[in-house]
């Protein structure tokens, strides 16, 4: 086969370099020190948050620092190109942004999905909403109107790290749009104020929407609320635009100088506090989305400026070798690792184990490196270099030159078409819910069925039933009339078994809810009358819980109430430290609170959970309320009147 020497007609070659091919530059670009750098050290630290949980609390923040990343990319290339050329190509960089994101997530998906129906259950939940959204790139958009959690550890779905390129998308097309608007301004100032009035609109965005103890999803996935950090690279941008200019008439520049004495010190300290933050930001603390998040732009920010300022020596820094050929492969990293990882853990059926949990995060990297070096080298950088239609060209110029790569040819063709039909199948095949999702709506259905039943004295206010009036000296019961429980979608599950056991037993229950929540409740009944002797609280599933808050709660109940609380079973990193506050608690108030151990009685049955090893069907349901029986009987052991087996009262005890 001859190969004609035009630069225009090459061959792909078999191996291609692809440093030589990120490097390539595109009408107005360059090459910034350091960045490459930032870009490994913010995807390592979302590998750890996700791999490894518990090891790394803040390590989420990794996706700030790529929006801040991508907003001062994106904004000096087209103003780059714009002082260059005149114009913006949006043609140009929309086809660019295209070849450079959708080949490796089309693949991402067709493998993942096509594994998904093989491992079936719980990861084929919402599977098809999610292929939508990685389509369209508006996988936060679908989150969020399918009220499906970011953080909740019962929906481990393929696709949900996603919303973040969703978010850079949609930003990809409006801003080039938004600078061809800021280019009619002809004073700097006034496009530097109303970029940086974005990120302010943005970030007091998320302040607002944002509800203490809540599910944090909205304000998170939301691209109105979550916008701060592109804004604040796309200002940086600006500066550092307008700083480039300044030069003394002779010798060192004043920005030259200004670099070499300050800005490694300014860099490392930043660097320093994104350290911080990635250890002590949670992703469920009020702090990190009223303040958190946005200082992590800040800081990122200022990394950037001091790695990209002419003369600065902190770029080549943190622009290790290693670094650096991390950093242009993080896209792929980033894509690979949470499939990866789900479908490890559908697989391993211990994989909450903590020996177990670090064999499935350390096979689930490797797993998601090999994919991400494949894709790059054979899928990603030919197609950038040469577009898809080029690719197609060369392929078919080679089948027909050559029998082998005609074989070749069609088994790739046969197993391009194999995945498209195992997605379909997927799709097809993905359950309504996972589950634990079965479980908690189960529960809710239990309880709606309940409150249309027929009326109950138990539920009547406080006043008018004369025995919820609460004798100066309370005496422990054992029936369900007596009994208001708060709790999560733990409680949710366990709510037949509740009702079957305790019948009349007042149920108010919701899924994600967390403890700091509890004294607020339990006041409000008080306050409405509707109290009842025993306050039974099932909270701490879903995040770490205080000292502070539990004597909160105690001082909500009253002082004639008894409180119950019950202990928490989940494979998460704050699970023993809420175990340990709940037993103090109780061992501190022996009189007025007793625990319900949850946790001890579900230990040697954990086959009655649900995959998440959290929520449970009814058989585990009904150890959750014998749980309760035994704090019932707890509390009767300080009183004289005897407290019955509900399940006496009840009949026999259902089998």
């Amino acid at each position: 086969m001859t190969v004609t020497t035009t630069p225009q007609r090459l061959p792909i070659p078999l191996a291609i370099d692809p440093d030589a091919v990120a490097t390539r530059p595109a009408p107005g670009a360059r090459h910034y020190a350091g960045l490459d750098g930032l870009r490994a050290i913010a995807v390592a630290a979302v590998l750890v948050y996700h791999l490894f949980p518990g090891l790394l609390p803040g390590g989420f923040i990794g996706v700030d620092v790529f929006f801040v990343i991508s907003g001062f990319l994106i904004t000096s290339l087209l103003m780059r190109e714009r002082a260059t050329t005149g114009r913006i190509d949006l043609k140009r960089f929309w086809v660019r942004r295209a070849r450079r994101l959708m080949p490796a997530i089309a693949l991402l998906v067709v493998v993942c999905s096509t594994a998904a129906l093989f491992v079936g259950g719980d990861v084929l939940v919402g599977l098809g909403r999610q292929v939508l959204g990685a389509a369209t790139f508006s996988a936060n958009w679908l989150s969020i109107a399918a009220d499906s959690s970011y953080f909740a550890r019962d929906a481990p779905e393929l696709f949900k790290h996603l919303w973040s390129l969703a978010v850079e998308e949609q930003f990809y097309l409006v801003w080039p749009l938004v600078i061809l608007a800021l280019a009619l301004l002809r004073a700097w100032w006034a496009r530097l104020a109303i970029v940086s009035a974005v990120a302010v609109a943005s970030a007091v965005a998320m302040f607002v929407l944002y509800t203490p103890g809540g599910d944090p999803t909205r304000v998170y996935f939301g691209s109105d609320t979550h916008s701060f950090g592109l804004a604040a690279g796309a200002a940086l941008a600006l500066v550092v635009a307008r700083l480039r200019p300044l030069h003394l008439d002779a010798g060192e520049t004043a920005l030259q100088l200004f670099a070499r004495r300050w800005l490694p010190t300014l860099g490392l300290l930043s660097l320093a506090g994104l350290a911080w933050a990635a250890w002590a930001l949670h992703d469920d603390a009020t702090f990190t989305y009223r303040g958190g998040l946005v200082i992590v732009s800040v800081l990122t920010a200022l990394v950037i400026f001091a790695a990209v300022i002419p003369g600065a020596r902190f770029g080549r820094m943190i622009d290790l070798r290693p670094l650096r050929y991390l950093g242009v492969r993080s896209y792929g990293l980033y894509l690979w690792h949470w499939p990866v990882f789900v479908l490890a853990c559908a697989l391993v059926p211990d994989e909450h184990d903590p020996a177990m949990s670090a064999v499935v995060g350390l096979a689930s990297l490797a797993i998601a490196v090999a994919a991400t070096l494949l894709s790059y080298r054979w899928l990603e950088t030919p197609i950038r270099r040469y577009g898809m239609i080029g690719v197609l060209r060369h392929a078919r110029r080679r089948m027909r030159a050559s029998a082998p790569a005609r074989i070749t040819g069609i088994a790739l063709t046969g197993v391009a078409v194999l995945l498209v039909a195992g997605t379909v199948a997927a799709i097809a095949a993905a359950p309504a819910a996972t589950g634990a999702q079965a479980f908690i709506e189960r529960g809710k259905a239990s309880l709606r069925q309940s409150a249309t039943g027929p009326a109950d004295p138990a539920g009547k206010p406080e006043s008018s039933r004369s025995d919820l009036r609460i004798p100066p000296d309370p005496h422990p019961v054992a029936t369900g009339a007596d009994i208001s429980a708060f709790g999560d979608s733990v409680m949710l599950a366990s709510a037949p078994a509740l009702q079957e056991k305790l019948p009349g037993i007042a149920i108010d229950a919701v899924v994600s809810r967390q403890m700091s929540k509890a004294p607020d409740l339990v006041e409000a009944a008080r306050t409405a009358g509707t109290l009842r002797k025993v306050v039974l609280v099932g909270l701490g599933t879903n995040g770490s819980t205080s000292a502070d808050t539990l004597d909160r709660l105690l001082l909500a109940a009253g002082p004639d109430r008894q409180l119950i609380v019950v202990t928490v079973q989940a494979p998460r990193p704050w699970t023993d430290g809420v175990n340990t506050a709940l037993r103090d608690f109780a061992a501190a108030h022996p009189t007025r609170v007793t625990l319900s151990d949850w946790q001890t009685a579900i230990a040697p049955h954990l086959d009655l959970l649900a995959s998440d090893q959290i929520h449970p069907g009814l058989s585990g349901g009904r150890l959750y309320a014998d749980a309760l029986h035994q704090a019932l009987m707890r509390l009767a052991e300080h009183s004289s009147v005897r407290v019955a087996d509900p399940w006496d009262q009840a009949g026999p005890r259902p089998q």
